[in-house]
């Protein structure tokens, strides 16, 4: 039985942070405390060395920021709302939707697929709307697990 890729647990509606960092942490605890992450501060340098070499904001004011890591327990995307929006170094602007991916080290397919699914979901404003515009994290949860996980 596979888990489900988001759980209303580590969905954050309008998180409070103020840099990508800050977000990516709170995401990334929140992945700890759900039991898919097994360390934090390891996992998040691995997500900033990513950073570093690409930026993970996208068009469409998204970012994907994400690393593999044997840190990860199971595969899972870790979800952010923010009306205000976190500079991920897209090149039009803030990010409103971002996506922590985090894939166990271990299985290289199934990190390419959830970003491969993901990527071609997000390229449609109306999946992009549908989570702008939710402020349930289950609802969030359920629309993500079902439109990205196959």
């Amino acid at each position: 039985m596979s888990h489900p890729i988001t759980t209303p647990e580590i969905v954050i509606v309008e998180i409070d942070a103020q840099t990508k960092e800050q977000a990516v942490r709170q995401l990334a605890e929140k992945l700890l405390a759900a039991g898919r992450l097994t360390a934090l501060d390891a996992y998040l340098e691995a997500v900033a060395a990513r950073e570093e070499h690409f930026p993970t904001g996208i068009e469409g004011g998204v970012a994907i920021p994400h690393a593999q890591s044997d840190l990860v327990t199971i595969p899972s995307v870790a979800v952010a709302t923010t009306s205000k929006g976190i500079d991920f170094g897209a090149d039009d602007g803030a990010s409103h939707l971002i996506f922590l991916i985090a894939a166990p080290a271990s299985g290289e397919n199934t990190h390419l697929e959830i970003l491969g699914s993901l990527a071609r979901k997000i390229m449609h404003e109306e999946f992009r709307d549908r989570l702008r515009a939710e402020s349930d994290p289950a609802e969030i949860a359920s629309i993500v697990t079902k439109e990205v996980q196959k």
